[in-house]
């Protein structure tokens, strides 16, 4: 995940449009909120299995961010393995910045 698509990640935690924690983010797709999920690279097997396939399911796109400590970092939080981006212009922002640098 490039550094552009973190830096929009905690813009959108600033604005209140994502959802944090594997629990939340699962009830947001569950509600059909969540537009984006960024997972964490060291995300366990639980995570993948309830929060991914989940998303996949309903269509919603998912993207590996770096290791919990700095994805939970960058939000002003500890260690987080699943974030869901609820707001579209956030979302199709970090998609477009891709996984580049």
């Amino acid at each position: 995940m490039s550094d552009r698509a973190l830096g929009l990640l905690g813009l959108a935690a600033r604005a209140g449009a994502l959802t944090v924690g594997t629990g939340a983010t699962r009830a947001g797709l569950q509600r059909g909120d969540v537009r984006l999920v960024v997972l964490a690279s060291d995300k366990s097997q639980r995570t993948e299995e309830k929060v991914e396939r989940l998303a996949r399911g309903t269509a919603v796109p998912v993207m590996i961010g770096p290791e919990a400590e700095a994805l939970g970092a960058r939000l002003g939080r500890g260690a987080v393995q699943a974030v869901g981006i609820v707001d579209p212009g956030f979302a199709e922002g970090i998609l477009a910045t891709g996984s580049g640098g």
